[in-house]
Order: C-alpha cells, then sequence, then structure tokens
C-alpha cells in the first residue's frame, strides 16, 4: 500500500478518533510546564518505579477558557500552583492534527490525586528524616537567653517581612533586635535552593547570629510544596542555630516547621515571639532584682543585729576592763603610798644626799663633802668634818 503523508496521518487521526472519541483520564507527572496567552502548554511523563527511566511521554494542552477555572480550582484545593515534577490526573482528549502531532487536550483535572501524591511524599521526607535521626536535632540545641540577632530568610519585598521587622522594632518596651535579611525566593521550583543558599551564607557566620529566622507572608499562598522537600528540611534540622519558621501554612505543618527549633503560624506571630522572649527574661531579671534587694534587705537587717549584740559585748567588756583597771590602778596606789619615800620619813627616817644623788654608804662620804639631808618636815645642809666607814 502506498499513501502520501497526509493520507498516513488522516487515517491515524481516524483511528484515534474510533478508539478515544470520549474523555479519558490519565496519571502523569508534569515534565514542563509553559503559560502562553492564557493557554497552559505542557510535557507529560511516566516514569519507572524503580529505575527513574521515562517510559512515555507526550503533549498536553489546557486552552485559556478552560485553564483559569482550573488553575484556581487546583490551587485552592491543594494550596499550591501547577508546575514541573507535580503528579497529577487530568481528563483529557486525545487528538490528532496532521501538522502538529498528537497532544492532549485537558479539560479537567483531579486535586484530591495530586494531594494524595503529595501526602505521600511528605511522609516518605519525614520517614526518611526519621531514618536518619535528624528530625528532632534542631529542637535540641539550647534557645539564646536574649534572642536579639536575628539572620532572617524572607523575600525583601514580601508583605510579611516588613510585618516582621515592624513588630520588632515598634515594640512597646523598647528592647533592641539587629535583623540581618538573607533574600530568597520563598515560592516555586526554585525556593529550595534558594533557601538553602541563604543558610549556607548564615552558616558562615554563625558567631554574628542567635537564631535564624524563616518567614513568608503577604501574596499568593499557593506552592509552598518547596517547605515539604527533603533537602530543605534536612539543612535546617542538622543548622547550628536555633532555627524559627513563620511561613503560613493554612493547611497543614509543614515538613519544615516539623524540624525547625520553633514553628509559627506568621511573621507577625514569629516577631511576637521573640519579643515575648525578652519580655521573660526581663521578668526574671526583674524577680532577680527583686530577690537581691530582699536579700541585701536581710542581710543588712542580720549584720546591724550582729553589730548591735557586739556593741552590747564591747560595752560591756569594756565597762569590765575598766573596772579591773580601776582596781589595779587603787591597788598600785596604795603600793605606792606603802613604798613612798614621804611615808619613810615620817616614820623618823631621813633621806642624804650629795650632789643631787642618794647616799648608800659612808665610805662615799669624804671630809669637807656637802649632803643634805631631808626630813618629813624641812632639809638640813651639812659639811662632813671626820668621815667613819663602819660604825
Amino acid at each position: 500500500m502506498e499513501l502520501s503523508l497526509s493520507q498516513l496521518c488522516a487515517g491515524i487521526s481516524d483511528s484515534i478518533s474510533a478508539d478515544f472519541s470520549e474523555v479519558v483520564w490519565v496519571r502523569a507527572e508534569i515534565s514542563e510546564l509553559g503559560i502562553r496567552n492564557g493557554h497552559c502548554y505542557m510535557e507529560l511523563i511516566e516514569k519507572d518505579g524503580f529505575s527513574n527511566r521515562i517510559l512515555a511521554k507526550m503533549r498536553a494542552v489546557c486552552w485559556a477558557n478552560i485553564f483559569a477555572m482550573l488553575k484556581s480550582y487546583f490551587e485552592q484545593e491543594t494550596g499550591q500552583a501547577l508546575h514541573a515534577g507535580l503528579q497529577i490526573l487530568v481528563s483529557v482528549l486525545v487528538e490528532f492534527h496532521p501538522a502538529y502531532g498528537l497532544q492532549l487536550n485537558i479539560n479537567d483535572i483531579n486535586p484530591t490525586y495530586t494531594i494524595g501524591d503529595m501526602a505521600r511524599r511528605r511522609l516518605e521526607v519525614i520517614a526518611q528524616l526519621q531514618a536518619d535521626g535528624v528530625m528532632d536535632m534542631n529542637k535540641q540545641l539550647p534557645f539564646p537567653t536574649l534572642p536579639q540577632r536575628l539572620a532572617v530568610i524572607s523575600s525583601e519585598t514580601a508583605a510579611g517581612y516588613g510585618d516582621f521587622c515592624h513588630q520588632l522594632q515598634q515594640n512597646p518596651y523598647g528592647f533592641a533586635f539587629r535583623t540581618e535579611l538573607f533574600a530568597a525566593i520563598m515560592q516555586g521550583e526554585n525556593a529550595e535552593a534558594s533557601i538553602i543558599h541563604a543558610l549556607e551564607q548564615i552558616f558562615s557566620r554563625t558567631d554574628d547570629f542567635d537564631a535564624v529566622v524563616i518567614i513568608r507572608g503577604g501574596g499568593a499562598t499557593t506552592d509552598l510544596s518547596c517547605f515539604d522537600r527533603y533537602e530543605l528540611a534536612l539543612n535546617c534540622a542538622q543548622f547550628p542555630l536555633p532555627v524559627v519558621t513563620g511561613i503560613g501554612h493554612l493547611r497543614d505543618v509543614s515538613v519544615l516547621d516539623m524540624v525547625a527549633h520553633t514553628s509559627l503560624k506568621t511573621p507577625t506571630a514569629t516577631a511576637e515571639f521573640f519579643v515575648n522572649c525578652m519580655i521573660r527574661q526581663a521578668d526574671t531579671i526583674a524577680l532577680l532584682k527583686q530577690r537581691l534587694l530582699q536579700t541585701i534587705c536581710n542581710l543588712s537587717d542580720k549584720q546591724q543585729h550582729h553589730i548591735d549584740m557586739l556593741t552590747m559585748r564591747l560595752a560591756a567588756a569594756n565597762g569590765q576592763w575598766l573596772a579591773r583597771q580601776r582596781n589595779r590602778l587603787e591597788l598600785l596606789q596604795k603600793t605606792i603610798e606603802l613604798h613612798s619615800p614621804m611615808r619613810i620619813l615620817k616614820q623618823g627616817y631621813t633621806l642624804t644626799l650629795k650632789n643631787g644623788k642618794p647616799v648608800t654608804s659612808a665610805s662615799a662620804l669624804a671630809a669637807g663633802d656637802r649632803i643634805t639631808t631631808e626630813f618629813a618636815d624641812g632639809i638640813v645642809t651639812s659639811t662632813i668634818n671626820n668621815p667613819t666607814d663602819k660604825i
């Protein structure tokens, strides 16, 4: 049989129309996706579950009038946008065009299938992290007492980042915080690699920060699947600084939230968390100050009582000492009076002086010496005429 190319294509088209006249539901993975003039163009593939080898590949298109409705419906149900790598279940019409070849025209999508696949992958990531022994590694890090130096990973233009900074800087207590932004893409296919790159930048400066903050808020809520990815969760779980998240998942807690040291719902709640950390420490300091003042007061009272007791004991001891010294002086005075020369003189004794010095021996005198004799009632001066050594 000899056919022209157009005849062959017509035959193929007729065969496909006959065999696939009705819509069919097809399970596949999106390998490429592009949107032009409102139309969504995809390349769908199927991979071998063991070798990851591509078993089948086909082009698909969702025309603008249908895609506008399916896009909104899919994002509302799954919480993310259609993107490469996503498993989908779509209702298609098989079409063969002589000039453009075979393609699938998408007219419906089942988000429940994608949600189920996402849940399966999420459980696989959690199981792998648990098997690696890193699930609670970041949670085990001690949280800083005064977390004031914060490395923030967020989109620079995100409203959530602005809310976070405003909440910190305008806190009514006047607590000072220093934040440094490490800009990253916070949604879409490139988000995981971008956030990991920001973590690597912070890792080289860990001494400059107390904690890492990953926040996302404002804008679209679609395509948050990056926060359930294994590599990002692994990097955060093993990070040497506490990781605090406020990425605003409305449906479930993400895997990143599960491995982070602390997980909050929103960027504003994350800022309040850090302010509350400071409040708790301020309250602790105030309580310690009160206890210290009370302790000082108690010690002062005890010491004053001790001083008072010592003063009383000292006064009593001084009185006893003075009494003893007074008695001793009186005794000495009596002793002196008993041995006083004047008392001896009154008893009839005299004191002989030569040149003002007492004469204790007759041999100390010579003829012609002048001596002074002291009596109890007067003094007599004499001259020695004939000294005698012995009586």
